[in-house]
């Protein structure tokens, strides 16, 4: 998956990585990795291995290998790398990214092989059942006649080229990380410009800037129009810190004079939520996007807003659990009351897939359906828009439009295709069964699941999967019933589902914490089509650690100071969360320094910091008795280095807050 997807994938993943300029020489491959020049490490890598004369080096040197070629779009050499990195005592994340890239290479028969193999080696075949299932379902699809004939533009270059939308005169406004002039400022994460906008013309390949105001030094992108070309929504990603600190918001400019005005933000948005990927109506009047809402199910979702009389943008609306999963949906385009979004969610043949939906009579969304090849590959599949007013070749085309996908036999990077829609040939006449009345039920199945640690008990050691939890009892509440039902061996509880209704999940088991979960069947329409719809969700138990320091992620404190950050409220906002669920615990909030300055200063200045923390929980409603505050100081550094020699990075990992349950 390219690294500059917001735009494809800050929307999906807020944007990605550091915009410090690296200025010294890269002089080994590790390095060259860390600092995104791949092509600089593949040479080097090489070298080092030929050299390197131990098992363990050599795995270590082949699994980099694999991440260069994996992120030059050369899937595989990839896959070479990564096998042989495995064979050399790498490990199971070797034999994990081993497996994805035989996915995306779509040669399922090995990627299912070693995706079971995966399973057996983190101790969980349950992790990884999903994708077994989709590699086995995506051989299938490959043998059906295709319905779609796709072809690349003559636009693309080795550069990134995605998100169509509509433009007047058969043109296209794309976004691409193109320079769009020498000397231009280079994104380090993609050694690439910052993305823009730029309007292209499918027939003749030329391509020229859309241009300020709405082109900044900020990543531009995925475009929409109303009809009548006086107003344009986008994304713009700003900032340029590390990977998940860029914000993206929908903007909207509007056309005065012949000219389109600076953009502003849409006001709905939010702070800490990334938006992206914006649709319009045919009628204008309700907007879709994709947003990673913490009050989402789960990755990005998909959402709507209406426009209000006023003209403004409602609320946004959360689409159905039928459309939206626990992982990523974005990229909507509506074609009257079908909508088209790409999924991680549903059953892909790789990465992001294709897939449509349509509005039911009775109300509601139907099951989506993947659009299978060729529109669907096993690389990031997206961006897709019908074009009615391209000419028809024939009768049998029934619509064509444009597409994004990333594929080995591209130009290179994200690439946009043209597709064609033709008519089907008639399957032969069956002998049609009596009509019976169709008996519609949603059906659930439930699983409470327990964390794979790399070392067994201890909980800051890298997490390798999840596996089923026997014993647990589970609390279901819908309106005003309840019930209790204990899960299998499997860790597994079923039931059938009402329409229109809201549930609540409370899972618990002597010795872990408890952790609920909800469920909506809000919006899911009766689908004859599919009238048995099945769905799942997890519930993740976390082993209670008694008198442990567990490490809280993504709690910082800038250099002499301990207030809470911005980037610090989510992890304090889902451990109050937690500590709501588990109301029988008391934890101690403790906080590290770095070694600068004196003990007795560190001291006073940790304690402050994990004071801070008790502080900001409290404010989330926790009962103050349950919480403590200790002040570590510098006395237990997490970086291995001598002080007057640690990295600004080391500083901060030793400025980091715990916590650990003490009753």
């Amino acid at each position: 998956m390219s690294k500059y997807h917001f735009l494809l994938t800050a929307i999906l993943m807020a944007f990605f990585a550091n915009s410090c300029t690296y200025t010294e020489k890269v002089r080994d491959g590790a390095t060259a990795i860390e600092v995104k020049q791949y092509a600089v490490a593949v040479d080097m890598l090489q070298k080092e291995y030929e050299k390197s004369k131990s098992r363990v080096e050599k795995g270590r040197i082949a699994y980099r290998l694999g991440e260069a070629y994996k992120n030059l779009n050369k899937g595989e050499q990839s896959i070479r790398w990564f096998k042989i990195a495995y064979d050399n005592q790498y490990g199971w994340e070797a034999l994990k990214e081993y497996a994805y890239a035989l996915k995306q290479a779509e040669r399922y028969t090995e990627a299912a092989r070693a995706f079971k193999d995966l399973g057996i080696e983190i101790g969980s075949p349950y992790e990884y059942r999903r994708e077994i299932s989709a590699c086995e379902i995506a051989l299938g699809w490959q043998e059906l006649k295709p319905e779609f004939e796709i072809e690349l533009l003559p636009f693309n270059t080795s550069k990134a080229e995605y998100a169509p939308a509509l433009y007047p005169n058969g043109r296209l406004v794309i976004t691409s990380d193109r320079f769009l002039e020498k000397g231009e400022e280079t994104y380090n994460w993609t050694g690439n410009a910052f993305s823009d906008l730029f309007i292209a013309d499918p027939q003749t390949g030329q391509l020229q800037p859309f241009g300020d105001p709405v082109n900044t030094p900020d990543n531009e992108g995925t475009a929409v129009f109303n009809a009548n070309l006086t107003e344009m929504y986008f994304t713009r990603c700003f900032g340029g810190g590390k990977w998940g600190e860029d914000r993206c918001k929908i903007m909207r400019s509007v056309k005065g004079s012949g000219e389109w005005m600076p953009a502003e933000p849409l006001p709905f948005q939010e702070e800490n939520v990334n938006y992206g990927g914006p649709a319009l109506s045919a009628d204008g009047q309700v907007l879709y996007f994709s947003a990673n809402h913490p009050d989402g199910w789960g990755g990005h979702d998909l959402y709507t807003s209406e426009r209000q009389p006023d003209g403004s943008w409602g609320l946004p609306k959360l689409m159905t659990r039928v459309i939206n999963t626990d992982q990523d949906e974005m990229f909507p385009f509506i074609d009257q009351d079908t909508l088209y979004f790409s999924s991680r969610g549903h059953t892909s043949m790789g990465g992001l897939d294709i897939f449509k939906t349509y509005k039911l009579q009775g109300g509601g969304w139907s099951s989506p359906y993947n659009l299978k090849p060729p529109v669907n590959s096993g690389a990031d599949d997206f961006g897709f828009v019908i074009d009615y007013s391209l000419p028809k070749a024939d009768d049998e085309v029934l619509f064509a439009g444009y597409l994004t996908t990333r594929r080995e036999d591209g130009a290179g990077n994200d690439d946009i295709y043209r597709f064609v829609k033709r008519k089907l040939p008639p399957e032969p006449k069956k002998e049609e069964p009596e009509p019976q009345e169709v008996a519609y039920k949603l059906l659930l199945k439930g699983y409470v699941l327990e964390k794979i640690y790399e070392v067994p008990n201890d909980p800051n050691s890298v997490v390798l999967g999840r596996k089923p939890l026997s014993g647990a009892t589970v609390s279901i509440k819908a309106g005003r019933e309840s019930k209790t039902v204990e899960v299998g061996e499997d860790g597994r509880f079923e039931m059938e589902l009402d329409w229109g209704q809201e549930y609540n999940f409370l899972a618990s088991r002597q010795g872990y914490l408890k952790n609920a979960a909800d469920f909506s069947t809000q919006g899911i329409g009766k689908d004859p089509n599919n009238p048995v719809q099945e769905f799942e969700i997890e519930i993740v138990l976390e082993r209670i650690f008694f008198d442990q320091e567990i490490r809280l992620e993504n709690i910082y404190y800038d250099f002499d100071k301990w207030d809470i950050r911005e980037d610090a409220k989510p992890t304090l906002k889902e451990l109050a969360r937690n500590l709501e669920l588990n109301p029988d615990i008391r934890i101690q909030l403790g906080s590290h320094t770095d070694c600068r300055g004196s003990a007795p200063y560190n001291q006073n200045l940790a304690q402050k910091r994990a004071q801070s923390a008790v502080d900001f929980l409290i404010t989330q409603g926790i009962d103050a008795t349950r919480l403590v505050a200790f002040g570590y100081g510098e006395s237990e550094p997490e970086a291995d280095c001598i002080c007057n020699r640690c990295t600004e990075e080391e500083h901060q990992i030793n400025r980091r807050t715990t916590f650990k349950i003490i009753e």
